[in-house]
C-alpha cells in the first residue's frame, strides 16, 4: 500500500523567505516550484533524499495565491506550520478506494493532479486523528 513518506507539507506566509530559511539553515535546495491554480496555491518542493522505491522525500513548502485557498484559510487560522503529511503509494485509485471502505473519509471523488504532475486525494483529518493526509502517486521516478 503506501511506500514511503512523500513529503511533509508546510503552510508559509511568504515562500522566498521561507525557501531561504531551508537553504540557508539545512541546505536543502528547490527541487521544483510551480503554481497550483486549482489548489490557490505556490509551493516550492525541497528534495531532501532518495528513497529505495525509486521516488523521493521533501518538503513542500506552501503559500496561498489566494485567501479563499484551503492553505490560505488554513495559515488564517492556525499561522505558519505543518499542514500535511502525505504518503506515497503506487496506486493512489486502489488505496483511496481500500482507505474509504475502512470508514476514513476520502476528500475528492477522483485523483486530482498535483505537484510535478502526480496523482493526489487527501483524506480527512478528523479521520486521521487530527492529521491532514495525503495519497501520493508520482507521475514519474524522481
Amino acid at each position: 500500500m503506501l511506500t514511503r513518506i512523500d513529503h511533509i507539507g508546510i503552510a508559509c506566509f511568504d515562500l522566498d523567505t521561507t525557501v531561504e530559511f531551508y537553504r540557508s539553515t539545512y541546505g536543502f535546495e528547490v527541487h521544483h516550484s510551480e503554481v497550483n491554480e486549482e489548489q490557490g496555491v505556490r509551493e516550492a518542493m525541497l528534495r531532501i533524499n532518495g528513497t529505495s522505491d525509486g521516488g523521493a522525500s521533501y518538503l513542500q513548502l506552501l503559500e496561498p495565491t489566494r485567501p479563499d485557498s484551503a492553505v490560505g484559510k488554513w495559515l488564517e487560522k492556525n499561522g505558519e506550520g505543518v499542514h500535511h503529511i502525505a504518503f506515497g503509494t503506487e496506486d493512489v485509485d486502489q488505496d483511496s478506494s481500500d482507505i474509504r471502505e475502512k470508514g476514513v473519509r476520502v476528500l475528492y471523488d477522483e485523483p486530482r493532479t498535483g505537484s510535478m504532475g502526480s496523482r493526489i486525494t487527501f483524506l480527512h483529518p478528523k479521520d486521521c486523528h487530527g492529521v491532514l493526509t495525503e495519497l501520493v502517486t508520482s507521475r514519474t521516478e524522481h
